[in-house]
């Protein structure tokens, strides 16, 4: 599975049912007979990262959005079908504006300024599909980050308009934002209505009850260690980012830090720390991918915390780490349930780069590539692990439809994982189990890996163990239903593409990287087992 043209979303969120449209609309009209933004009391600094590049393809007219390219030059996007729920979702939450003020010598103003009065006329009182909570607080974010690119030169009767609209959205999000679902989209909402009532004139009686939801919200979603419930890198990335926009507001406009969002920034960022790779990247598991360059190490640099790592596991990864070579392990059950739209069956999963390039992987989401493709990449031999013929480690439940969007939660997988941290020489190891496979085959995996001192050999092997009596049962029953080959299983080692595999003919029977997945099958044996090593060389450079 290749990179899709642009990063895939950090998640598919849930879409509103049709008695929270219907309120969403609602309380969108009446928002408008409310206060109305005539003024900044302050406006922010723009934090958010944006590419020259992507500005000019906007430009031109080819709109790339969720992985899907429309060109459409001289076309309002507005005017467009959109193809997928994430187009949607990204066009109106206005994130492409970033890009355009990103170019460099200004010339993405006139196009920013004509799509925003266009979505003014179309939508500004409180029509369309971009006035739900997580939207609307993702969009006021950049309009109040950009507001002197989008207003300098403007007409008169557009500014009003901007204004109306920025007072209608502040309004809509103080009533709204308790719809929005628990995580990342209501920390979005919640983001929004902060930035509004700091930066707008009339707003400000909205910053308490908003601080109060957001230090709920830290203390529901944020663990002790720094970690959420969806384990998903990427996801926690995104939170944090909004956390350290929350401070640095309260800050620039002399409010009064909040001792919750301070709270959970300080243990987010060690645990951000420990996924990130050699290259700056995090490591992809459960639905999140490598994030914006440069995006984690402006957060991290932002937030003001010291460097750090955390001992132990990290929201449930495993580190190892030796010379320029880093290993993040998925050492933890999945999240399961009606929330684990998003979770990935890959536990004992890893990723391994080498300074900036990113060698073994997983294969992401998929999401980008469609509903077939986001699937594939959630099962086991989407994910550098060993995974049996036929079987994931963790189970899809049965397909749901929500607002024309297919759903399936992880419904079964492992309860138990266990991680055994150990050194022998210059040698770091990480001895690792899960019963992902227990219920269907009686069967344990178990996994070592070693990683040397200088981070060039990496050895590992990969068991699969009927523990006790009971185990040999099941593992016989099944047996007994094969055929004569037997159980069929396979260890998968997923090279990024840039990577270059070679075979060593003189490393005795370990093989390199390309070579090392072992497809195979035993027939009668309690413990079947695999043993492979892989070294790495590097191009200059790398």
């Amino acid at each position: 599975m290749t990179e899709p043209l642009s990063p895939a979303p950090v998640a598919l969120r849930e879409r509103p049912g049709r008695r929270s449209r219907i309120l969403n609309r609602l309380a969108a009209w009446q928002a408008g007979l409310g206060h109305v933004a005539r003024g900044f009391v302050s406006q922010p600094e723009p934090k958010t990262i944006g590419s020259d590049a992507r500005g000019r393809q906007l430009m031109a007219g080819n709109l790339i959005f969720a992985g899907v390219l429309i060109e459409a030059a001289d076309t309002s996007p507005w005017a467009l079908d959109a193809p997928t729920d994430a187009f949607e979702d990204e066009l109106h939450g206005f994130e492409w504006m970033d890009h355009l003020a990103a170019v460099a010598d200004g010339s993405g103003r006139t196009l920013a300024q004509d799509w925003l009065a266009d979505w003014l006329a179309r939508y500004g009182r409180g029509s369309g599909p971009g006035w739900t909570p997580d939207l609307t607080g993702r969009r006021q974010i950049r309009w109040i980050n950009h507001a002197l690119f989008l207003m300098n030169g403007q007409d008169q009767s557009v500014g009003q308009q901007f204004y109306a609209a920025l007072g209608r959205q502040t309004v809509f999000l103080a009533r709204r934002w308790k719809a929005s679902s628990h995580g990342l989209p209501r920390f979005e909402a919640l983001t929004g209505l902060i930035y509004s009532a700091c930066s707008l004139t009339g707003m400000e009686t909205h910053l308490a009850p908003a601080l109060r939801a957001l230090a709920q919200e830290c203390a529901r979603e944020v663990d002790a260690s720094g970690g959420i419930v969806t384990r998903n890198p990427e996801e926690l990335l995104e939170v944090f980012t909004l956390l350290t926009w929350v401070s640095a507001i309260l800050h620039e406009t002399g409010k009064r830090p909040d001792p919750a969002v301070d709270t959970a920034i300080m243990r987010i960022a060690p645990t951000l720390r420990s996924l990130r790779h050699s290259n700056g990247a995090l490591a992809r598991f459960h639905g999140g991918g490598r994030g914006a360059a440069g995006r984690l190490d402006q957060a991290l640099a932002q937030s003001g915390v010291r460097p750090g790592t955390t001992t132990g596991l990290a929201m449930g990864y495993a580190r190892l780490q030796a010379g320029r070579v880093s290993m993040v392990i998925d050492a933890a059950p999945p999240m399961m349930g009606n929330r684990a739209f998003n979770a990935h069956a890959g536990t004992l999963a890893f990723e391994l780069t080498s300074g900036r390039r990113p060698v073994i992987v997983n294969c992401g989401s998929g999401a980008s590539f469609g509903a077939e493709w986001r699937r594939a990449g959630r099962a086991t031999p989407s994910h550098s692990t060993l995974s049996i013929e036929g079987y994931s480690s963790s189970r899809l439940g049965p397909r749901a439809a929500d607002h024309g969007v297919v759903r399936q939660s992880l419904i079964d997988g492992p309860v138990k994982v266990e991680v055994q941290h150990s050194q022998s020489g210059g040698a770091k190891a990480v001895a690792l189990s899960h019963d992902g496979y227990r219920k269907t085959h009686g069967l344990l995996h178990l996994r070592s890996l070693s990683l040397e001192e200088d981070g060039r050999l990496l050895k590992g092997e990969d068991g699969l163990a009927a523990m006790n009596e009971a185990d040999r049962d099941v593992l016989d029953r099944v047996m007994s239903r094969l055929s004569p080959e037997g159980l069929g299983y396979a260890v998968r080692f997923h090279l990024h593409p840039e990577v270059e595999a070679k075979l060593d003919m003189g490393a005795m029977r370990s093989r390199s990287a390309s070579r090392v997945a072992r497809p195979g099958s035993f027939v009668m044996a309690a413990l079947a087992r695999c043993a492979w090593s892989s070294r790495f060389t590097w191009k200059p450079g790398g």
